[in-house]
């Protein structure tokens, strides 16, 4: 009667939690990792902190208070890995290498000029955006690409909506910024 006990007590979780855990893969996985990559700017690196979530999240669920959305909470877990990871001493130590992004998969609906075109344009964008200082980084990252409203930015980054709207407002400034002038000096 008591190994029943046990038992039942600690599969239930645990199986519950590993279904959780496979959805989370599937839904956020490559997200969570095109993130970490724009934080740390390398790939093994990004998948090892992306890995680190799941186990993270898997461990901790039952502490989930659902104040939030599984994603935010799955974000905010590797954001704050990514900035651990960047202070810590092999970050120092260690100086980056490699530049492979992520690759959308081209549509069928464009030339193969047209999405030539278009990837240049999404890389030059993202290699500003990627320039851009962390905190405005992770804030176009996080509106544009992974389409967070105000209110989930605020929690995720542990600031006020009127923090998050001002360092979107100058991210912008400085995208456009960088873009027009790199516009001009191309044209000259």
């Amino acid at each position: 009667m008591i190994r029943n006990q046990r038992s039942q007590s600690t599969y239930e979780p645990e199986e519950h939690g590993e279904d959780h855990l496979e959805e989370w893969i599937q839904e956020y996985g490559h997200d969570l990792k095109w993130l970490a990559y724009s934080y740390v700017k390398d790939y093994a690196i990004a998948e090892d902190i992306t890995q680190e979530t799941f186990i993270k999240a898997y461990q901790k669920y039952a502490s989930f208070k659902k104040e939030s959305t599984i994603k935010t909470w799955l974000y905010k877990i590797t954001i704050n890995l990514c900035k651990d990871h960047l202070k810590s001493s092999y970050m120092k130590r260690v100086v980056k290498k490699g530049t492979e992004l992520f690759r959308s998969i081209p549509s069928t609906k464009e030339t193969p000029e047209e999405f030539v075109l278009q990837q240049d344009e999404d890389e030059t964008l993202l290699a500003h955006v990627l320039k851009l200082e962390n905190k405005y980084r992770e804030i176009i990252i996080l509106y544009y690409f992974e389409e967070f409203d105000i209110n989930e930015l605020a929690h995720v980054l542990n600031t006020s909506p009127n923090t998050v709207k001002t360092r979107l407002r100058r991210a912008r400034q400085l995208l456009q910024e960088r873009l027009t002038s790199e516009g001009s000096s191309q044209s000259e």
